[in-house]
């Protein structure tokens, strides 16, 4: 599950903002910018933010892969323009394909992110462009330019929290439309052009300084714009618009832009570079969890396991299922409608009516008794009072499942037409709430990335014995739209285990 990445250090934004202003001296451009953030509070903001990220993603539990990030992290921080300050590197424990940092030096990669590498010198060139971010003070700026703008475009989100706060149901804000709390975490979340390439340009500074050839830059946007182009083709073939960039790209500038600049960039450097890497690397991602952990859920064709809590649902054809951080989607076939699942913390109540009152707060409305195979289940239809003090359509099922886990189901939809259309997939996936069972179980094994020779018989043969589809594993080894390995060299495969 996926959490919006930014939103740990909007809220320390949002009480920076207020304060008095400084002048410091950038340690990179070495001129003096004013600035709400000086080093301190970059250290000390860069901190609570941290503790926040860990919350919501979760670290990766493996202490080994830990370690090599930290010491790959910390050769390339030494070679930085801010060595004196101490330095955080995490591999978190998310699919998402992404990498960031925060001020005052803690830098995070995804697992996902590092699946798709393929030597140690790209995962330094990902990590040595978020280095060039703390280093240049580009979150710092950030908050500067917050303050220029006024507390008006964080209001929404700092509101948002408190409110999910106060209602105990995460993802509450985002489910009753609020949609300033997007804006807000968007306007925060992307740097500017200026500033991705500055980092692009400091990145590669900083693995020249480190023995790693500059080039890996290149490697590392041709292996992400294999993704984007990966996605495109999904969407394609399942006759659907070309989804949203949701990944390290997602926040960064156009890739045939960065492409030339790092060429141009990296050319600067010459000379005798160290080894890639490539070997070692690929023994320290030897059993790493590809896709979906079994403590978020995962998603299996059209069926969702979640094993922690017992409980499986399925999307009907055509619906496409999400798995976040704070919610369980199934999304129809037009996008336009959803059935949206989260589970209830204990302190929303002991009851479904409790809950109903609590956490969904409704002006008005009726409640319906039943079960869904065998669970008790509430079905509320009513309105509560949106944001602008309107009443808001709400219909929504609550299920208490295995171990006592209490969930509810949102019915959301763009338009009364959109719900009405979509009315059958929603109550399909609803009713295919059930416990899950011994061969449930099995199919809820989880995956992970192990090294195998290339055989004769290609990516189709290596297909027959991975979890994975032949596409899906060219991608995964850089080498979709592309000619094949040598038969014999080490690759990466899916397997269930």
């Amino acid at each position: 599950m996926i959490v919006k990445r930014m939103l740990p250090f909007v809220l320390a934004l949002g009480l920076l903002v207020g304060g008095c202003g400084t002048t410091v001296v950038n340690p990179v451009t070495g001129e003096s910018e004013r600035t709400t953030m000086d080093e301190s509070a970059e250290l000390a903001e860069g901190k609570k933010a941290h503790a926040e990220v860990l919350k919501e993603y979760g670290v990766y539990q493996d202490a080994r892969l830990q370690a090599y990030v930290n010491e790959v992290g910390q050769k390339l921080a030494k070679q930085s323009h801010r060595a004196n300050i101490p330095w955080t590197f995490t591999v978190l424990d998310s699919s998402e394909i992404n990498a960031f940092a925060l001020p005052g030096g803690y830098v995070y990669v995804t697992r996902g992110i590092l699946a798709y590498m393929e030597n140690e010198a790209d995962m330094a060139g990902v990590i040595g462009h978020e280095i060039g971010h703390v280093t240049a003070r580009h979150g710092a700026q950030r908050a500067t330019r917050q303050q220029t703008a006024g507390l008006g475009v964080l209001a929404a989100t700092v509101l948002g929290a408190v409110l999910e706060s106060k209602v105990g149901v995460s993802g509450g804000t985002e489910m009753f439309g609020q949609m300033a709390q997007g804006v807000a975490a968007g306007y925060v979340a992307k740097y500017s052009r200026e500033q991705e390439l500055q980092a692009d340009t400091l990145g590669a500074e900083y693995l020249a300084r480190s023995q790693y050839d500059p080039r890996h830059m290149i490697d590392v946007i041709r292996v992400l714009k294999l993704q984007e182009a990966f996605a495109i083709d999904e969407a394609r073939a399942a006759g659907q618009p070309a989804p949203e960039r949701d990944s390290w790209l997602s926040s960064h500038p156009s890739n045939d832009q960065r492409l030339q600049s790092i060429s141009q960039n990296a050319a600067k450097y010459q000379g005798t570079f160290a080894s890639d890497g490539s070997q070692r690397f690929m023994q320290m991602i030897d059993g790493v969890r590809f896709g979906e952990s079994p403590e978020q859920g995962l998603t299996r064709g059209q069926n969702f396991y979640h094993p922690a809590m017992g409980i499986t649902m399925a999307a009907p054809a055509g619906w496409r299922i999400e798995n976040a951080a704070d919610a369980l989607t199934f999304t129809s076939p037009q996008g336009d409608a959803a059935l949206r699942v989260l589970a209830v913390p204990p302190n929303a109540g002991n009851t479904h009516d409790d809950i109903i009152r609590n956490a969904l707060q409704p002006s008005e409305g009726k409640t319906t008794r039943g079960n869904i195979n065998g669970f008790t289940a509430t079905h509320f239809v009513g309105a509560r009072k949106g944001s602008n003090g309107q009443p808001q359509a709400l219909e929504a099922t609550l299920v208490t499942g295995p171990k006592q886990n209490t969930f509810v189901m949102l019915y959301l939809s763009v338009d009364p037409a959109a719900r009405q259309r979509a009315m059958p997939g929603m109550m399909a996936a609803e009713k295919s709430f059930r416990a899950m069972n011994a061969a449930d179980q099995q199919a809820a094994r989880p995956w992970v990335v192990r090294l195998v020779p290339f055989p004769r018989g290609g990516f189709a043969e290596l297909a027959r014995q991975s979890a994975v589809p032949e596409k899906r594993l060219q991608l995964l080894n850089g080498t979709y739209g592309r000619s094949d390995p040598p038969v014999g060299q080490m690759v990466k495969v899916v397997k269930a285990e």
